[in-house]
């Protein structure tokens, strides 16, 4: 009876999203599901019921700055970057900005001065961060001017995602070295505003954008530097590639720079190199702009992988983490 059992509980597994899903295929219940939702796949994919329908993998998909809006979300404390309202969306005319962070994690501001603040880095939990985001854009632009802090308190359900809602155009993303752009306007901040910035500006690691190549990010976290780069690549050909110049001893991006692995976030993959002490951003510049060329280069290139080249790509896949 408990052979039949076992026999019986294998078969059912072969039939389970963990055996039929795209990528599944030797992933344990445990580990994060290859579809990129940062869950454990038995609660993904590999659960009978599936992942959860409103989940979206790639939330910027089709955005020219998706790879900076990824940064900015997750990786950058302090940055801003202006966007435009496409025609048609109501009050299209006022000035958009987007922040990696506002005052007291607030969803979005609605300033006196008629503009909108939207932060990036606030995670609502209703499975697609575009039309959250664009939830509490037009929720703040139904706002009067003044209005302060608005925010979604319940699900937004079916509506415009930010790809609807904005033009399609590249990010100018400004760095900063802290929050003082939340009170650039304000004479002398007091109170629970200027608590908020001083102990935001206080948890800020000096962070930078390389000019040379897009969505390549600098940051020195006291202990040591590191370069934190999303690419606009798809995660299969993009770990091929990483794999070749590894193996090749092509995949440094300064002297004494390591490679040491990567994280997903939002459907992209961020290559993470640890830098010496005191490199700084600078000298980052000319290596990675030879080191995107490389890359560009090496992802054309469609012959088999080595047998070495296997091994590099298995040790890569096997220190991703995914974030988002």
């Amino acid at each position: 009876m408990g052979k039949k059992f076992r026999v019986k509980a294998r078969a059912s597994a072969a039939a389970t999203p963990s055996a039929t899903h795209e990528g599944g295929a030797g992933v344990g219940p445990r580990q994060p599901c290859p579809c990129g939702s940062g869950r454990r796949y038995k609660a993904c994919h590999g659960s009978a019921s599936g992942p959860p329908p409103t989940f979206v993998a790639r939330p910027f998909e089709g955005l020219p700055g998706e790879c900076d809006l990824i940064a900015m979300r997750e990786i950058i404390p302090a940055a801003t970057a202006p966007v435009r309202l496409r025609d048609g969306v109501a009050d299209a005319h006022r000035a958009v900005q987007l922040c990696s962070l506002l005052p007291m994690a607030a969803p979005a501001l609605s300033r006196a001065d008629g503009g909108v603040w939207l932060g990036l880095q606030v995670q609502h939990g209703f499975g697609d961060p575009s039309r959250d985001l664009a939830a509490v854009l037009l929720k703040a632009l139904a706002a009067e001017p003044g209005a302060g802090v608005v925010g979604l308190t319940d699900a937004p359900g079916e509506g415009p995602r930010l790809q609807d809602l904005v033009v399609e155009e590249p990010l100018e993303v400004t760095v900063h070295d802290g929050f003082d752009y939340w009170v650039a306007d304000v004479d002398d901040p007091t109170g629970q505003t200027a608590a908020s910035l001083e102990s935001a500006n206080a948890a800020v690691n000096p962070s930078s954008r390389l000019s040379s190549v897009a969505a390549a990010y600098w940051t020195d976290v006291g202990s040591r530097e590191h370069l934190r780069w999303v690419m606009p690549y798809d995660e299969e050909p993009l770990l091929d590639a990483l794999a070749r110049l590894h193996v090749a001893g092509r995949d440094t991006v300064a002297e004494g720079s390591r490679f040491v692995g990567m994280f997903r976030a939002h459907g992209r993959l961020v290559p993470v190199w640890d830098l010496p002490s005191g490199t700084g951003a600078e000298v980052l510049e000319e290596p990675a702009a030879r080191f995107g060329a490389e890359l560009a280069d090496t992802l054309a290139d469609a012959r088999p992988l080595t047998s070495e080249e296997r091994a590099a790509r298995n040790g890569l896949a096997n220190r991703q983490l995914t974030i988002r």
